[in-house]
Formats: C-alpha cells, sequence, structure tokens
C-alpha cells in the first residue's frame, strides 16, 4: 500500500523505483528510464534557452552608419568605429512625452500618449495615440489612430490599418505602404503603394507602382515613375523645416524602456 498522491515509491523487496500504478512486466526500469528522459529535455531546454539569449542582431551607428554586430539583450552598445553611444531600448510612451528619443530599439505611442518630441529616431514603430513630431523608421511603422499627425513619417513599410482615420500635413516617404483604413496626406514611395478593399486615400502620390483592390477609393494626382526624395524636399510650397538629431537623455517615467526579454 502507498500514499495515494505518492509520484512515486520503491519496492520492498528489490529496491527498485516505480510509479505508483502496477508496473506492467518486463518494465521495471521504466521509471528510472523516464526520470533519465526528463533529465535530458531538462538539461537541452535549459541549453536551448541559453543559446536563444545569446542570439545577436546588427546594429547601425547613427553618426558614422557602420554596422556591428551586438547580442539581442544588450540595452545599449558603443560604435566600433567613432565610439557614439547607441540606445538599444524599447519605448512605451503612455503619457505626455517630450523629450527626444534615438534607439535602435522599438516604440509603442499608446492611446493614451502625447508624444510631442521634436525628433524620433526608432527601428519600428506602433502609432496609437498622439504624434506631433517627426518619426523615422529604419524599419515598419504601424498606424493604428484617428487624428491628425503635423510632423514628418519616415520608414520602409507603413501600415494604416482599418480602424486608423489620419491626416498627415506633411509627406509621408516610405519604401513602401499599405492602407487598409482611411488617409488623407501626400505619398512618396519608392516601391509599391496599395490600397485594400474598403480602404481609402485622398492625396497625391508619387510611387513605381500602385495597386488598388475592388472597393478601394484613390482620390488625388498619381505619378508612377522613381521617387526622388532629394527633388521632393525642395519644392518650395511644403519644404519641411531641418530637425536636428539630439543626443538620447534618461527616459522619464511616462517613457520607460520595456525590459528585454
Amino acid at each position: 500500500m502507498e500514499y495515494a498522491a505518492a509520484k512515486s515509491t520503491m519496492c520492498r523487496q528489490c529496491g527498485n523505483s516505480f510509479l505508483p500504478s502496477a508496473p506492467k512486466p518486463g518494465l521495471k526500469f521504466r521509471a528510472k528510464e523516464e526520470a533519465a528522459a526528463a533529465q535530458e529535455s531538462s538539461g537541452f531546454r535549459k541549453s536551448e534557452g541559453f543559446w536563444n539569449r545569446q542570439r545577436s542582431r546588427s546594429v547601425t551607428c547613427f553618426e558614422c552608419k557602420r554596422k556591428h554586430e551586438v547580442s539581442d539583450a544588450a540595452t545599449s552598445t558603443n560604435c566600433p568605429g567613432c565610439s557614439a553611444h547607441i540606445d538599444l531600448r524599447d519605448y512605451k510612451v503612455t503619457t505626455s512625452f517630450s523629450r527626444s528619443i534615438r534607439t535602435r530599439g522599438d516604440l509603442h505611442l499608446t492611446s493614451k500618449g502625447d508624444l510631442s518630441s521634436t525628433n524620433v529616431v526608432c527601428r519600428s514603430a506602433l502609432i496609437e495615440g498622439k504624434l506631433r513630431g517627426n518619426l523615422q523608421c529604419s524599419g515598419p511603422a504601424t498606424i493604428n489612430f484617428v487624428g491628425k499627425i503635423p510632423g514628418r513619417l519616415t520608414a520602409q513599410h507603413v501600415t494604416v490599418e482599418r480602424k486608423a482615420d489620419v491626416q498627415f500635413f506633411r509627406r509621408v516617404r516610405v519604401s513602401s505602404i499599405e492602407i487598409k483604413g482611411r488617409m488623407l496626406g501626400e505619398i512618396i514611395a519608392e516601391t509599391n503603394v496599395t490600397i485594400h478593399k474598403n480602404a481609402v486615400l485622398e492625396g497625391d502620390v508619387t510611387a513605381k507602382a500602385i495597386t488598388v483592390e475592388k472597393g478601394g477609393i484613390f482620390s488625388g494626382q498619381l505619378v508612377i515613375g522613381k521617387a526622388d526624395f532629394t527633388q521632393a524636399e525642395l519644392l518650395p510650397e511644403q519644404k519641411p523645416a531641418v530637425a536636428s538629431e539630439t543626443t538620447p537623455e534618461t527616459a522619464a517615467p511616462v517613457a520607460q524602456p520595456l525590459p528585454v526579454t
């Protein structure tokens, strides 16, 4: 007899360990084999977790544009070429925030956030709140916001979500863009502009190609060709003010860097 909640027990006759349920003939070492397998699996998971933590990624220096590899768990680094400091933290803005952000991490502007920084540089961004300054993303940017954005937006790829209804006062410069909701503004794209079903785009477009799905609406002038960002910047009627990038400052409690996992 053995306690009902016991996980394992030992034979009083031969001393072998086995499960509380009656062992089948020829499987008296089953408990030992299962324990060894569990230990091996645990060691494998630990090893796998170690290697996952040791993954690296490539970052580009803000000053000299040199690329180098850093650990994925790093929160900052120094450029091996010019020794400039590079912030790698992720930022989450939940209330009013006006300090400059320059990081190779990600930015999340929540629905209650109000980001009025003159210039924000990041790897990728999710915009759900008020963005008053300029935003430059080396990767993708997702817009899920209803309202007006007075600053410039530059990104590799931009997605305007279905529930978004956004108006840009300055040109949006992208490699490609997808419109799933409603957007009002001028777009300069290096490759493709895609307007999905039931989406609306009002504004002039300069792109290599444009795709309007059935049910999508596009209203504005269209120029098909290679986008020249330099000439577009020099147009006198909408020439943007040049915003200098400043060194990153310590984040206030309203924009605390996210912990690295």
